[in-house]
């Protein structure tokens, strides 16, 4: 069944991926976002339309959005906040959730998929964040007139991602790397993967009061992907893994620092291992995806795809007994 579907957040990692997937699928996707010229490249995807206006503090573009659509999509969400208080967590996973869920309703949009955060616990998450997105999450499933499937995904990675991408990154300018939390849980999930499952969620009547872990096929502490990015990228950087309270001392720092790096609350959050109990079974068995290990789509996009990058990775190969 073909639909025209909204999707707040659109403009973001995950939300162009997932833009992508759905047109590919011959689905029509609308995207409201405050900067359409910024995101021209959208529109190459056919059945993309780009809608000007801020969904966050204008009701009216919100609602005007959703206008013939039968499903809404909400991607929108934040790591860092301006002050360690929650106010702006609960701002926009909570609140503005309130006000999509009203508009939904208004317009008569039933179907709702929502982007959540492994072990979002409204009662007992270990920061600000995580208890933000379980609120948002449990409002979600309790309004009235909207069925609701939830997705709550470990860290995402892919290409253009804020995670192996920003570790990349630190690790190509520094020729020592402090690293804070190293000894925290992940089992990244590939990023198609995860728009995989919004696409395939979407005539499953199944899938509708459902809250879906999504993880990927493998566990890794923090340490070691970055000790994979290192070798990888074939620096050789020597990289300090930090105990608790130098940890803890670095988010301190680093959240006055432009961009926020890393705060307190990320700090919070790492204390909550982002792995799933069930590993990948989710995808594996409800959605018929077969995970993305790390390292079979890493190399494809963590190198520049020249002459000299070809070079270095046979090199490296070649190495390798």
């Amino acid at each position: 069944m073909q639909h025209t579907l909204c999707i707040f957040g659109g403009t973001g990692f995950v939300g162009r991926h997932l833009a992508r997937a759905l047109t590919a699928a011959g689905h029509q996707v609308r995207i409201p976002t405050r900067h359409p010229e910024r995101h021209r490249d959208l529109r190459v995807f056919p059945g993309v339309t780009l809608l000007e206006g801020d969904v966050v503090h204008d009701g009216f573009v919100m609602r005007k959005a959703m206008d013939g659509c039968d499903i809404a999509i909400n991607l929108i969400g934040i790591l860092n906040e301006k002050r360690d208080n929650g106010k702006e967590f609960h701002a926009i996973h909570v609140a503005l959730v309130e006000r999509l869920l009203n508009a939904c309703r208004e317009k008569k949009v039933s179907r709702f998929l929502h982007m959540s955060a492994l072990h979002a616990d409204a009662a007992s998450g270990s920061s600000y964040y995580l208890r933000s997105k379980g609120e948002g999450e449990n409002r979600v499933h309790a309004a009235s007139g909207i069925e609701a499937t939830s997705f709550r995904p470990s860290v995402i990675f892919g290409r253009d991602d804020s995670f192996t991408n920003r570790f990349a990154a630190l690790l190509r300018k520094a020729p020592i790397l402090p690293l804070a939390c190293a000894r925290s849980r992940f089992a990244p999930v590939h990023v198609e993967d995860v728009v995989q499952a919004f696409v395939r969620s979407l005539d499953r009547p199944a899938a509708i009061g459902q809250r879906y872990d999504l993880c990927g096929p493998k566990e890794y502490t923090l340490l070691e992907i970055v000790e994979y990015l290192n070798r990888e990228l074939d620096l050789h950087r020597r990289i300090l893994p930090l105990g608790p309270r130098l940890s803890k001392l670095q988010a301190r720092i680093l959240q006055h620092v432009p961009g926020k790096p890393f705060t307190l609350d990320n700090f919070r959050s790492l204390q909550t291992d982002s792995v799933c109990a069930e590993g990948d079974r989710v995808l594996r068995e409800v959605f018929g995806i077969v995970p993305t290990p790390l390292e079979a789509a890493v190399p494809l996009y963590l190198q520049p795809d020249t002459l000299r990058a070809h070079y270095t990775r046979w090199r490296r190969t070649a190495r390798r007994p």
